[in-house]
Order: structure tokens, then sequence, then C-alpha cells
């Protein structure tokens, strides 16, 4: 199976269905990207991180506004939830017995998270599980090697969580590795997924910042000034 990749703001995105991407991930390994609008701003200003998409083995369109831009630009590219993806690639090696580590969110939101996996995903074999406060990265990175998980889930935010798992790939080059940001407080239960119908609609942002509106500070201006990006670009201004 061949990646099809599409340019968004000079970043390369794949065009998987949510399936199809799942295949991919579990076939290829590596390193995958849940790109939004934020982290596109981010890369933008910081090579490194750039460096690290354009490297990275699956990049999939996390964000709304991932797939309004592209759309602008005329191509049809369905979001693909990093929470959504994250949860069902541990049931997937969970099928198989593979193992599965979990690194970052608050020590108490991660203790509770993995245990809801445990007790949800029969057979999910759970080797390592790190909450995202340290600061002694070389002690986790060589934990997480020595633990050779097949599956790395991952939620540090971004950049921190793209850098850690860059590092970690060349340790564990078998291995499939996933940034999901705030995931692990989903699967907690101490955050809620909106209503089904806000995630149809595409407007789960929506919900979550009239739930959280501290985030409204993190998406505004981000997400006009990415439309506005996007729109220049298509015209070549």
């Amino acid at each position: 199976m061949e990646r099809k990749t599409v340019k968004l703001q000079g970043f390369n995105v794949d065009t998987f269905d949510f399936d199809t991407a799942v295949d991919y991930a579990k076939t290829n390994g590596g390193q995958i990207v849940t790109i939004n609008p934020e982290m596109i701003s981010c890369a933008k200003k910081n090579k490194p991180l750039a460096e690290i998409i354009n490297n990275a083995e699956l990049v999939v369109p996390d964000g709304i506004g991932v797939e309004i831009g592209l759309k602008i630009l005329g191509h049809k590219v369905h979001r693909i939830a990093g929470v959504e993806l994250g949860r069902r690639l541990a049931e997937e090696f969970a099928k198989s017995g593979k193992r599965v580590a979990m690194v970052g969110a608050k020590p108490e939101i991660i203790k509770k998270a993995s245990e809801n996996l445990k007790n949800e995903i029969p057979g999910l074999n759970l080797v390592y599980v790190q909450d995202g406060y340290f600061t002694d990265d070389e002690r986790v990175l060589a934990e997480l090697k020595n633990a050779s998980p097949d599956l790395v889930l991952v939620a540090l935010g971004s950049p921190k969580q793209e850098e850690f798992i860059s590092r970690a790939k060349s340790l564990l080059p078998k291995a499939l590795m996933i940034g999901l940001g705030g995931s692990f407080d989903v699967w907690s239960g101490v955050v809620e997924r909106a209503p089904l119908f806000y995630q149809k609609a595409g407007l789960e942002w929506l919900y979550r910042t009239v739930k959280e509106p501290k985030r409204f500070k993190r998406i505004f201006p981000t997400l006009p000034l990415f439309v506005l990006s996007v729109l220049k670009e298509k015209l070549g201004v």
C-alpha cells in the first residue's frame, strides 16, 4: 500500500480514510503525526518540528481546520481524530497480544486512562505507563526501550510529543508511535467528548471551547489566520 499525500502549507498530509490509515499504520510502523492548524503554525517557525513532520511515516488531518484547508485547495480529505485513531490502534494491537505503552498526561489522568483501557479492551498488553511530568528524558527513553512496546501512545502536547517520538524512533525502529495531545484526558473520563452531532458536523472544537473557555485563546486567532493563509496559498499570493 502506497501513501497518497497532498500539500498543505508546505507539509504533506495523507489522504487515507480512517480504516485505510489504520491498516497502513499497522503494516508500516514509524511515527504518526496528527496534524492541526496550531501545529502547522508552530512548525512554520520551528524548523526541527517541520523536519519531524516531513519525515513522519503518516500524517493524518486531525483538526477540522486542516480538513477545511484541504477543501479550499480542492482536496476531499476527511478528518481523522487522533483520539479515535489511537483507541482503534490499541484495539488492533490487543487482538494479536502486541505490547503497548502509554506516555503523557498528569499522573492521575494516565492512571485512570490506562485502567479504563485495560478494562475496555480485551487482551490489552500494557507494558509501560509513564506520566508526562518527567524531566529526565533519558530515563524514560531507556525504560521505554527496555519495555520494547510495539505501539507507543504519547500525550505530551505538541511539539513535545513529536520531538519525544522522533527520539524514541531510533531506539524502537519497528514500533508504531502516535502523538495524541489530550486523548488521555478523554480516555480517563475527565474530559467528555462532544456529542456525535458536533463530531460529524466538524464542530467538536466549538463544543470544547464552550466547555473550556480557556481554549479560546489557543484557537483564535490561529484558526482564522490559518484559513486566510490557505486562501492566499490557493490564490498564489
